[in-house]
Order: C-alpha cells, then structure tokens, then sequence
C-alpha cells in the first residue's frame, strides 16, 4: 500500500507504520525513565530525611551540647520542618526532603517521622551545607536536647544581645552566627530596637520573641534560642510537645519517688503532681511562665530530699 500526498511525495505505508509506531515506543520510553527518575528522587528524598534523623542522634546525648555539627549533603536540598502535636503522648517531629535534579526540585510526599528530636528551624531551608547545634531543656530535670537548624546561606547577627548570650555563640564558633561586624544581608536578631529592620526582636527581661508579627514567649536560653531560629507555628507546636513529655516525665519521677519511699527515704517524695497537672493544660507558650514557676519549686524540693530523684 502506498501513501500519496498532494505534491506527489509517496511512501509505502509499511513504513509509515513503523515510524508511527517507533515515536509511540520511544515516547513510552522517555516516559517510563522519567517516572523511574521522579521516583528515584522520591525514595532518595525520603532516605535523605531518614538519615538526617539518624545523624542528629548524637547531637541528643548531651556530650555534642553548645558545639556545632556541620551537615553537608551532595546536591541541591531543602529541608521541610513539620511538627505535629497531637499525636500519642509527644507528638511528632517531621521531616521531608526535596532534592533538585536537572534543575527541579523532586517531589515527595513521605515524611520521616520522629517522636523524640525537637528541631527549631524555619518552615523550609535550603542549600547544601546545614548547621546544627543542641542546647538541653531542662524542667527542672532534663526534658530533651533542642536542636536548631539553619542554612549556611543564611548569616545571623545577634545584635547587643546580653553578655552571657554573646560569650555563648563566640565559644559556639558557628560560622554563620554573628555578634558583631555583622555582614551586609544578614538576618538581625534584636535585643533593643534601634529602628532598623529587625528579623526578631527579643525582650530579654519579659523573655519574649516578637517575630513574623507574632509573639513566642520562653524560659531559658534554650527556648530564647528556639523561638529566633524558628517559624511561630513550629515554636508553638515543638513547645506543647516538650509540655507533654514533661508531663511524661513527671509520671516517671512520681513513680520512682514512690518506690523510694518504700525503701526507707521518707523524705524523697517531691510534689510533682501540680508540675504534671500544669504541663498537661498548657496551651501555649504563654503557659511557660508557671510552668517555670512550679518546676523551680520542684527543683528546689529535689535538692532538699533526703534521697534525690534526679
């Protein structure tokens, strides 16, 4: 069979065919590779996230606490910090990861999931190069190890921040935190308002961040530092999550006093009950402040106790 066309060009419809058929294969082709490329960045995206997690383990034993890890992945990343508050008894810490291929940042929907990491961080960060550091939290016995995360394109400049805070970050030696001779485009972390455009403002004495126009309010550096490194909506999920595992916690502390008690410290009981009872109603960063209060007399009653409970 012979195909002719108006100018009288003729080809045989065998080939026609195999032309025809030949473009649909290679079309199948072309997109069998690129769904098996966009699922290969999928799972690597969601390994990335797992192994993140795994190399902030050591950041939680408390030997890495005030020193910087440096985090160098091999491509393009960006790092999406979740925080969820409501599930079992400390919520979840989430992480997924978007790595960029020719150009296009590989979509995935798979979270790597965490029930015992804290990470302070914006929304999204990216680039190749992270840094991280930890700071315990402690209620008053020790809760968890924060950790804080940001990208080395980002630089932060603490700006006439209290001298224990600046000889803090000087011993950190972390590359893109600053507290003085802050360079040009860096993020300013405010201690007194000087009419400048400020990235967060702190109040140091009535331990508040004013930040993305809203207010995050803090008990010890530990959260000072969390509320400047972090979007508001992951400070105030991440704080109700430490909340919980104080509550947590305090059971445990309960417990171990009771069978103390029993083993001849009469004086070993420490009221915990009200500090569990103020954590489980807390409802957001606001409710820190008696929190603290009452953590502070449990530490106190601790100290004195005839056999400690921590």
């Amino acid at each position: 069979m012979i195909l002719k066309n108006k100018k009288g060009f003729e080809i045989s419809f065998s080939w026609f065919f195999a032309v025809v058929v030949g473009g649909f294969i290679l079309f199948l082709a072309i997109y069998g590779a690129t769904k098996v490329i966009n699922t290969g960045g999928e799972v690597n995206s969601a390994r990335t996230g797992e192994e993140i997690g795994i190399l902030l383990n050591p950041l939680e034993t408390g030997f890495e606490s005030g020193q910087t890890t440096l985090l160098t992945l091999p491509v393009e990343t960006r790092i999406n910090n979740k925080c969820e508050d409501i599930t079992g008894n400390f919520g979840r810490q989430m992480i997924s990861v978007s790595q960029k291929s020719f150009g296009k940042w590989s979509p995935t929907d798979i979270d790597a999931a965490f029930q015992n990491k804290y990470i302070f961080s914006e929304e999204s960060i990216e680039g190749k190069n992270f840094f991280l550091f930890s700071k315990a939290f402690e209620l008053p016995f020790k809760v968890a190890d924060l950790v804080y995360m940001t990208s080395s394109r980002d630089a932060y400049c603490f700006e006439d921040a209290p001298g224990d805070v600046k000889e803090e970050l000087a011993d950190l030696s972390q590359e893109n935190i600053f507290t003085s001779d802050c360079p040009t485009g860096s993020k300013r972390i405010c201690f007194s308002i000087t009419g400048q455009e400020c990235y967060a403002v702190v109040n140091y004495n009535a331990k508040e961040v004013e930040k993305n126009g809203g207010v995050m309010y803090f008990e010890s550096d530990a959260l000072m530092y969390a509320a400047v490194f972090s979007d508001p909506e992951i400070y105030e999920c991440q704080v109700m999550r430490l909340m919980g595992r104080t509550s947590e916690l305090s059971s445990v502390y309960i417990d171990k006093s009771k069978i103390i008690s029993g083993q001849g410290c009469s004086n070993s009981e420490v009221n915990l009950f009200s500090l569990r009872s103020l954590t489980e109603s807390a409802r957001d960063s606001e409710d820190i402040f008696s929190v603290a209060r009452e953590a502070e007399n449990v530490g106190k009653e601790n100290e004195r106790a005839e056999c400690v409970l921590w």
